[in-house]
């Protein structure tokens, strides 16, 4: 019995003083201050899709994605769940998509969720452990029913941010067909898909914790037809970033990647999701499959001539030891509508330095 004591004495001793482990990852509780974003984009999409088991059709839907990368800056590897803020309590909340990406050119991996409608979370648990220092990418989506129908359509869209964000990018879809757009505050950008797609741009560097960033959108539009049904009625434009684009929203998820290591569409249930950590781009049919290459949170299913004009060149070259703010500005927008892929607009951002 003495022996028995000692032994069970001597493994707690050990445990405490660190000779033993119960396992080689913290688990506690997610500490978001701890895992700033390295970059985030949000995706605001009214009446663009609807899923399957949609309320109602005279119920406009508000589809958000969100593309993030965090870094592991807790000072240990880190094997517990991750918990991102998401607007839970709001009308018709519904979740519908949380994947990772945790190899290197290899597909990426739906994570089975939890939604906290109490504290206004999502949470889900890594494919693998995050390692101290690195990076990790995700990405989430969801539906609301928060657009207000009267005599135009409204919504409000809050962030709410519980760690530090390096590069925040914010995208606004206007729904096809509609008018009289509103939004407040001003946009920065502006730009035009090849369908004619209003697209609405907001930049920001080094977001605080909690910092506030709140925008209204109203527009008017008959009917609740979607952007994607919309676009299925339309010729595709004519070149070759858009060759072999028909078809359903799914058909094109499912043929969209291009390691071709994926046989079928990420989410068959929801019917045409927008989903990938390519940027959704309406005017490409949203063919973007979610890509398997997690160097790059933000890899485009397509890519566009981005050679510049003979007079651009010499502003270039003329202004070379200048400031190339502007010029960096126009890549990061190129990128953002899908003009350019992950790889050129990093080889050109290298060229600007």
């Amino acid at each position: 019995m003495r022996k028995r004591r000692f032994a069970a004495f001597l493994v707690i001793g050990l445990f405490l003083t660190g000779f033993i482990t119960p396992k080689a990852y913290a688990e506690s509780a997610f500490q978001a201050d701890k895992f700033p974003f390295k970059s985030m984009q949000i995706q605001i999409m009214p009446e663009f899709d609807y899923p399957e088991d949609w309320e109602s059709r005279d119920i406009p839907s508000l589809l958000i994605s969100q593309y993030g990368t965090i870094t592991n800056n807790s000072g240990q590897d880190y094997d517990g769940k991750i918990e991102i803020p998401v607007p839970a309590n709001d009308k018709g909340f519904e979740a519908i998509l949380v994947a990772d990406f945790p190899e290197t050119d290899q597909p990426e991996v739906q994570r089975p969720y939890d939604v906290d409608k109490e504290k206004g979370i999502i949470s889900w648990k890594p494919s693998n452990p995050i390692k101290n220092n690195e990076t990790y990418e995700f990405v989430i989506e969801y539906y609301t029913q928060t657009i207000e129908v009267k005599d135009s359509k409204t919504f409000t869209y809050e962030l709410k941010n519980n760690a530090e964000i390096e590069q925040l990018d914010i995208v606004y879809y206007a729904p096809m067909n509609a008018s009289d757009i509103q939004m407040e505050p001003k946009a920065q950008e502006t730009s035009k898909d090849d369908y004619g797609e209003e697209l609405y741009f907001y930049q920001y560097s080094n977001v605080k914790i909690g910092e506030p960033l709140k925008y209204s959108f109203s527009y008017k539009k008959d009917g609740t037809e979607s952007s994607m049904e919309a676009i299925s009625k339309l010729d595709p434009p004519n070149d070759e970033n858009h060759e072999g684009v028909n078809g359903t929203a799914t058909d094109q998820i499912a043929s969209g990647s291009k390691s071709g290591s994926s046989n079928k569409p990420l989410i068959g249930i929801g019917g045409a999701s927008i989903i990938g950590i390519a940027l959704i781009i309406a005017g490409i049919f949203v063919y973007l499959g979610l890509k398997a290459n997690s160097q790059s949170m933000a890899k485009t299913a397509r890519s566009n001539s981005n050679k510049q004009t003979p007079k651009k060149q010499a502003a270039a070259k003329k202004d070379n030891k200048q400031d190339h703010s502007e010029e960096k500005k126009e890549l990061r927008k190129k990128l953002l509508t899908g003009k350019i892929d992950q790889d050129t607009y990093e080889e050109e951002m290298k060229k600007l330095i």
